[in-house]
């Protein structure tokens, strides 16, 4: 029982072998899914899955890298989207000062404006963070975001920024790149993760684990995942399936 709490089934990458990928996760024990919707595009698509398939679920948001588009149509919409019973976060928001699409003031007003949405709907939030690791926190702390939690999604960081995390009621999620040989940090990371606190995702079309590394993702590589994170805790694999999908359902409020 594995549940892939980050994934972008509605992508066009997906286009020509959709339902085949669907199935292929099912086969895989792949018994829930969290699509992540993050701009005018990409929200629409990503509640149509979410109505399509009972066991898809839906977080919507605004990328940081396409801060710069939203206006104040794009939250109000968000904000009524979370009255959808499939909807159970906002995200992925954040920080993102790897790509050059957006200002990084932008950045940061848009990704509070988020948070403080949140806070008033009482949702988890999903945060996407490259490379703005002390701003990301910082915000997070100032903003209040102990009050929502959420998930730190597809986490880069140190063990010292995973502890202020853990710390504000986050939890902490690993996709592909936790399978890399030469991955040395994200795996001395999830080892100090508490259990209760630890989930896994794809991030799929992207991040793909070994052995396909460069390749596209898909939501049944969740268990390349799973395997090597179980072994990293030195756990029985269907234990920490069951722990960490526990973990998901507790994150997300799904009953």
């Amino acid at each position: 029982m594995l549940f892939d709490t980050h994934t972008h089934l509605d992508n066009q990458a997906f286009d020509e072998d959709r339902e085949d990928i669907i199935a292929r996760a099912l086969e895989q024990g792949v018994t829930r899914m969290v699509n992540v919707g993050f701009n005018r595009e990409t929200i629409p698509t990503t509640m149509a899955l979410a109505e399509k398939y009972d066991f898809i679920y839906a977080a919507v948001g605004w990328h940081p890298t396409d801060a710069v588009t939203m206006e104040q149509a794009d939250l109000d919409w968000i904000a009524d989207l979370t009255k959808h019973e499939k909807v159970v976060a906002i995200g992925e928001i954040g920080l993102d000062y790897y790509w050059d699409t957006s200002p990084k003031d932008v950045q940061q007003q848009v990704f509070r404006q988020q948070i403080g949405m949140a806070r008033e709907l009482g949702m988890p939030i999903i945060i996407h963070n490259r490379d703005a690791h002390e701003d990301v926190v910082r915000i997070l702390r100032e903003e209040k975001a102990n009050e929502v939690g959420g998930i730190m999604h597809s986490f880069s960081g140190s063990w010292e920024t995973a502890k202020m995390c853990l710390d504000m009621g986050f939890y902490i999620s690993f996709g592909g790149p936790v399978t890399f040989k030469n991955a040395k940090q994200p795996k001395e990371v999830l080892v100090q993760i508490p259990n209760d606190r630890l989930l896994i995702e794809t991030d799929a079309p992207y991040l793909t684990p070994h052995p396909y590394r460069g390749k596209r993702n898909e939501s049944a590589y969740v268990r390349l995942v799973a395997e090597t994170a179980a072994e990293l805790k030195g756990m029985d694999f269907e234990e920490f399936c069951r722990m960490t999908t526990a973990n998901a359902l507790t994150c997300f409020d799904i009953r």
